[in-house]
């Protein structure tokens, strides 16, 4: 075993050893502060006053930043594994509520902007880079997938046949309502809305309101104005 093997493998050791014994302490016993005091040991970087609730569980710790102010509520999953550049990285006053599932899977950086409220098991998967922006809402049991399976051999079974991935931006301020699926390759303009259910399956420019499966605009939203567009308009500034 080489030193980088040794010490990948003492890491998981502390990784292990800390969040078995530290995850599962309720609040009431004070197992906030003790998180926040002792996890210190095993993250990239950990800020102040950060709410953990019990029953969070973290997989690549050495990955993962979590700023000042955030709150991350119980059955939450963030996977930081799979890649020596993996990075989860999560600004100040960002909040995971339940059952959300974070992956970086490979080579991947997941940034998820100040203020950013992401709601009930949504899912946040690479491998590809995700950028979510400052003050933005996503509603639950939202998914957001920055790669696709190739499938084009049909004499090869698909999970053997690789995958591609572009990435995804979306832009500060913006508002995924519930069940939106965002697809790899797209970025979401500042201020846009995306209706509840709506797959996003290509660039939406900025202060758009966009619906449907695949997702089209049908509004322009700038400040207190709001116009409406035929089907085929398109919206090229903000």
């Amino acid at each position: 075993m080489n030193h980088g093997q040794h010490l990948s493998r003492l890491k998981r050791f502390q990784e292990l050893l800390l969040t078995t014994f530290l995850g599962d302490i309720p609040t009431i016993f004070g197992g906030v502060k003790l998180r926040n005091f002792l996890y210190h040991a095993i993250f990239s970087r950990i800020g102040s006053s950060v709410y953990l609730q019990d029953g969070v569980e973290f997989l690549g710790a050495d990955a993962i930043e979590i700023g000042n102010g955030t709150y991350i509520f119980k059955g939450v999953r963030i996977d930081g594994r799979g890649h020596k550049n993996n990075r989860i990285q999560l600004e100040n006053g960002v909040v995971i509520e339940h059952n959300v599932v974070i992956g970086a899977l490979d080579n991947t950086r997941i940034h998820i902007g100040e203020d950013t409220f992401i709601g009930p098991s949504a899912c946040i998967a690479g491998p590809g880079n995700i950028t979510i922006g400052k003050h933005c809402l996503i509603a639950a049991h939202t998914g957001i997938y920055a790669n696709n399976h190739n499938f084009t051999d049909p004499t090869q079974l698909i999970k053997y046949q690789g995958i591609t991935s572009q990435g995804i931006v979306i832009e500060d301020d913006c508002w995924l309502g519930d069940g939106v699926k965002v697809l790899d390759g797209v970025t979401i303009g500042r201020g846009s809305v995306i209706g509840a259910g709506a797959v996003v399956t290509k660039d939406i420019p900025p202060f758009s309101v966009a619906v449907g499966v695949p997702a089209r605009v049908i509004k322009s939203r700038d400040g207190k104005k709001l116009v409406k567009f035929t089907d085929s308009s398109l919206l090229t500034s903000s």
